[in-house]
């Protein structure tokens, strides 16, 4: 069973974690922890880099967790603003606070991924594919049996 780092069991772990993103020396960081070079070496190189990657990640979800936060205030306010504008009839405004409202939902709905605007290409239907089957399937004319196994193969794909 692999040994546990010394320095992901330590109790100052954050702060250790923390002095070697910043770049004090191993030495000293060694000395205020009381462990050695070797292990903040070791830790340093496999799981710092790790751990790094963790924070970004949570870095980015918080971020994207705000980013929905203020588009869902952006929509309330311009909720708001349709409705002004409509109780003061002032259609003009109003058709404009709906395009802003619309532009809003469109924009949450990427962000919390129920809209995706990627192109989507059916690549079963092109002509490019269509012209490389064919010409793959002839070319395994002289091998019958992997003819048919690319075949099956290129249906099971196809119908997947």
């Amino acid at each position: 069973m692999p040994q546990t780092c010394t320095i992901c069991r330590h109790p100052d772990r954050a702060t250790i974690d923390r002095a070697l993103v910043t770049g004090l020396s191993l030495r000293d960081i060694a000395g205020q922890h009381g462990v050695s070079k070797s292990a903040l070496e070791r830790h340093r190189a496999s799981d710092l880099p790790r751990l790094l990657v963790q924070a970004k990640e949570a870095e980015t979800v918080a971020d994207a967790d705000d980013l929905l936060g203020q588009l869902k205030e952006l929509q309330a306010r311009t909720l708001s603003l349709l409705n002004q504008a409509e109780q003061a009839g002032r259609l003009g405004t109003a058709v404009m606070a709906i395009r802003e409202a619309r532009a809003n939902i469109e924009l949450i709905a990427e962000l919390v991924h129920e809209l995706d605007r990627r192109p989507v290409v059916n690549l079963w239907m092109s002509s490019e594919w269509q012209q490389l089957r064919a010409v793959l399937l002839g070319a395994l004319g002289p091998f019958p049996e992997a003819r048919t196994a690319v075949a099956e193969t290129l249906i099971a794909l196809g119908a997947g």
